[in-house]
């Protein structure tokens, strides 16, 4: 190419020398070739900035080099580099099968993110450490000398800023399919496929990443027979929408946790959609230690069930970080590249009620009649129910699949249209969704299917309705039930099977007859509310005010803006949490079960009736309390869980947090009020005849005042 530009400027030399028409015609056409290869490679690089789809992923740019940068962004890492020329005829007809080779790489790994940069184990870049880049070697021709490149295109393949192997010329798909491949597995053994990839049209946008060459047999016995077979089925996968790969093998086959290395978590976990259970930790961890043997009983205990794996975070710093551990040990469950984190505690009974929570994702929403719901209200106490019927849509109940994983360790998602199942929870407009808590149901009040199809807006409010009505405290989940509300906590003990089966059941007798009189009272304040707006409306009528009638009738009736004291009931097992009960309310659960009002945003708590009784679990004894509790302000004097040195300050950051403008407000004032004062009382003691500048008796430091007369 450099050698036509120079040609050509030879032309015009000698047609402006010798004024030959012959001469001056093929300058003008050569001209005119450089100029459409111009327009052709400016077009080039117009598509080569714009982001791409291929298998419905967005597939961002090429990484574009220049000759400055090349170097320091090919040191660390491999890269896949080609060197171009935008007039070469040849680089011209190998950029589509560059762009399909980048975009099927760019997706081969499921769920990657929207750039090549992308953080999360689920990225090819991440996965391989492995990026493409392009340099064009007409505006950096220095930069492609340098690395030895005559010729165009050129790819070569860095890593860590280390040539490992080149391919000259416009090669074919399946050669340069041969150079990743083999480069892949250099960097992962083990992670691709033995039996090769199924690779697309060039040009085409999608492929079925789970295809297998055809008649593989046969490709043994004939090469030229199994290549037509392989070319075949290429065809025919490139029609198709690649998916992630399902192994069908029996989970946990041996009972045991599998330890996970960087180079097969990606195969086991990410690229599958089986259920994990995982452990990060590090073998000097004391809590790592304590829970292993509970680990491994675990992992007995889901053989054939549910995988259990762990990875050394020692040994395995890089995909420690990629999980984003933030302490040991962390435990999450995983499926299919999505992840929940386990934050209960370690002992085998709560490991194992979160393994078999866990094991319904799989199953995914179970389509239930009115005999299979009775059964499973026998062993579940949070069950949420989508209604629906023949009109719903297949969009409406794919909407449900996003949901299962977030409700592992909360709640059972089910389906259903059986008539029984209708009539008892009064469902007169379909698809609607409900959560059923010990047999008490709850309603997803927007009704509208967009809203139903709303992972967000579910979700929040499914946050707001997985805990059963009388839930046990403990850590994973102390922060929603303690976090604004009061709560009316049974301190029980265990070791006293018959009082703790009774005092249960009294503490959830007074929760559902504390509901239900709060939904008496919403709606006769929400009646009070209407009527009090009637009663405008008709007046306004009465008098014949127009203005008046508008404006009563434009009263909206919000319900939400009336403050309410929220109330929520829970216990917690006095015997295995005795230290901090005592040392926080000052009971000991070994002289008989108690109860006490928390109210933990203020850090306050009640344990005495109006008579000054202890609060016993007692239906009766909690619902003649709670009321004064509740009242505004309170007719029961409440005690402190923190001493009165720290309440103060407590008030103070209250008060900051609540009122943050006013709170700044005043802290300016209080360092202007400070400035003035300190200036006020320097002036002072610079003035004044005791001050520190009186020397010899003299008024100043130097000498009289100039006021004075002298002698």
């Amino acid at each position: 190419m450099r050698s036509l530009q120079i040609f050509s400027l030879s032309l015009t030399l000698l047609s402006g020398a010798f004024a030959v028409p012959q001469l001056d015609e093929a300058a003008t056409a050569v001209k005119k070739a450089l100029t459409d290869a111009q327009t052709t490679a400016s077009a080039k690089a117009t598509i080569a900035g714009e982001s791409t789809t291929f298998n419905g992923v967005e597939v961002p740019p090429f990484n574009i080099l220049t000759g400055t940068t090349i170097d320091d962004n090919i040191n660390k890492g491999n890269w896949l580099v080609e060197f171009f020329s935008p007039y070469c005829h040849h680089c011209q007809q190998f950029a589509p099968t560059w762009q399909t080779l980048y975009e099927f790489y760019y997706t081969s790994v499921p769920s990657i993110g929207s750039t090549q940069d992308g953080d999360g184990l689920n990225s090819f870049s991440k996965y391989y450490d492995f990026k493409f880049g392009q340099l064009d070697c007409i505006a950096f021709g220095t930069a492609c000398s340098n690395h030895d490149v005559h010729s165009f295109p050129t790819v070569i393949l860095f890593r860590d800023g280390k040539e490992i192997k080149r391919s000259s010329g416009a090669k074919s798909l399946e050669k340069m399919a041969e150079m990743m491949e083999e480069a892949l597995e250099s960097i992962r053994p083990g992670s691709r496929s033995k039996d090769g990839v199924v690779l697309p049209k060039v040009g085409a946008h999608k492929v079925s990443m789970d295809a297998k060459p055809a008649v593989s047999e046969q490709k043994d016995k004939n090469p030229a027979a199994g290549s037509a077979a392989g070319s075949a089925h290429n065809v025919i996968a490139s029609q198709t929408v690649g998916s992630v790969s399902q192994p069908s093998s029996t989970a946990n086959p041996k009972g045991q946790s599998v330890p996970l290395t960087a180079e097969n978590f990606q195969k086991f976990v990410t690229m599958t959609s089986d259920p994990w259970f995982i452990k990060f930790y590090a073998p000097w961890c004391h809590h790592c230690q304590a829970m292993s043997a509970s680990w491994a009983e675990m992992a007995r205990e889901m053989q054939g069930k549910l995988n259990i794996g762990e990875v050394d975070c020692e040994s395995e710093k890089r995909l420690c970080k990629d999980a984003d551990v933030k302490g040991y040990p962390s435990m999450l469950f995983f499926r299919g590249g999505e992840r929940v984190s386990y934050n209960g505690l370690r002992g085998l009974g709560d490991l194992m009620n979160f393994a078999n929570s866990a094991l319904t994702v799989g199953s995914g929403v179970v389509d239930v009649d009115a005999e299979t719901f009775k059964k499973m209200e026998e062993t579940e106490e949070v069950i949420f129910v989508y209604f629906y019927d023949h009109a719903t849509t297949t969009e409406d109940l794919a909407a449900l699949d996003r949901l299962t994983l977030s409700l592992v360790g909360h709640g059972r998602l089910v389906k259903t249209s059986d008539q029984e199942l209708v009539d008892r929870y009064k469902i007169h407009t379909w698809p609607r969704l409900i959560v059923s808590r010990d047999g008490k149901p709850s309603y997803f009040t927007p009704l509208a299917p967009k809203d139903i199809r709303d992972y967000r807006k579910v979700l929040n409010w499914m946050r707001d309705n997985w805990l059963p009505i009388v839930p046990e405290l403990t850590p994973a989940n102390s922060r929603d039930i303690m976090d604004g509300r009061l709560v009316v906590l049974g301190i029980l003990s265990r070791d006293r099977p018959d009082e703790f089966i009774i005092a249960k059941r009294e503490i959830k007798n007074a929760a559902l007859e504390w509901m239900d009189k709060q939904v008496q009272a919403f709606q006769l304040e929400r009646q009070e509310l209407r009527d009090a707006k009637q009663l405008r409306i008709e007046e306004a009528e009465d008098r014949n005010d127009q203005r008046a009638l508008r404006a009563a009738k434009s009263i909206r009736i919000n319900m939400d803006d009336i403050e309410r004291r929220e109330v929520g009931f829970a216990w917690v097992d006095g015997v295995f949490w005795e230290r901090w009960i005592r040392t926080t309310y000052g009971i000991n659960v070994k002289e008989g079960e108690k109860v006490i009002i928390n109210d933990e945003d203020n850090r306050l708590y009640w344990d005495s009736t109006i008579t000054g009784n202890p609060i016993v679990p007692s239906r009766t004894s909690i619902l003649e309390t709670l009321p004064k509790v509740v009242a505004s302000p309170p007719k029961l004097s409440p005690k402190s869980t923190i001493s009165s040195f720290e309440h103060f300050f407590f008030r103070i950051r209250q008060v900051c947090l609540g009122h943050p403008w006013l709170a700044a407000l005043s802290f300016v004032v209080s360092l202007l009020v400070l400035f003035i004062w300190r200036r006020r009382l320097n002036r002072r003691s610079f003035g004044s005849t005791n001050g520190f500048f009186k020397l010899d008796g003299r008024e100043s430091l130097l000498g009289s005042n100039s006021n004075e007369k002298g002698d």
